[in-house]
């Protein structure tokens, strides 16, 4: 059975940027209703119970038609979600020196033209979704993509460095349709020590 971990800050931990209401709602209610739809998907398939939800989502292919689409929206949701709080920290900061700041600068010229390029990504999504900063598994090279839904990455061989949830859940309480001030005020919030980290998990792994 999978379940919800604990926040590793207070619902208000991260305002003003994000307030303590859409905190509370989005992760007591939604996130826990991706994983309790998840558990149900899978109650009858046990051998998939004792998988990762990594090893899901990236062997999809092998999963029974009947729970495809389930895995894909619930456990989706429930492996973003897990990831985004943890890209999060009440002491966001700029990104420092080291291997991951390198890289964007490398790929995409400098960090604001990689700043520009993923909330273009975050802003044109159309309807629900997310933008992800990834790996792709194939080359190794840094890239900005946005998926629909709850769709992962890790389901089109790449792997997650950083991602910004773009449902209207996520802001709507405070912002209402000013997605794009959302996206800006998420910068003062990122948990850049996390996403260096993701980095260099994702490239000794390759």
């Amino acid at each position: 059975m999978f379940k919800l971990d604990p926040l590793l800050y207070s619902y208000d931990a991260l305002q003003p940027y994000v307030d303590a209401k859409t905190m509370e709602i989005h992760y007591t209610k939604h996130h826990q209703a991706y994983v309790d739809n998840l558990n149900v998907a899978l109650k009858a398939h046990q051998d998939l119970q004792d998988k990762t939800l990594y090893d899901l989502l990236v062997n999809l292919d092998t999963l029974p038609t009947s729970i495809r689409s389930a895995v894909i929206n619930h456990g989706g949701g429930h492996y973003n979600h897990t990831l985004f709080w943890s890209m999060m920290t009440p002491s966001g900061k700029l990104l420092g020196k080291g291997d991951l700041q390198t890289a964007i600068v490398n790929r995409f010229g400098s960090f604001d033209a990689f700043k520009m390029q993923f909330e273009n990504a975050a802003k044109t999504r159309f309807g629900s979704g997310w933008a992800w900063l990834v790996v792709d598994k194939s080359s190794g090279v840094l890239e900005v993509v946005s998926t629909a839904n709850q769709d992962c990455p890790i389901s089109n061989n790449k792997e997650v460095v950083l991602g910004l949830d773009v449902w209207e859940h996520a802001y709507y309480l405070h912002y209402q349709n000013r997605r794009a001030d959302y996206i800006t005020a998420w910068w003062n919030v990122v948990n850049w020590n996390f996403a260096q980290d993701n980095y260099e998990k994702i490239i000794n792994n390759l």
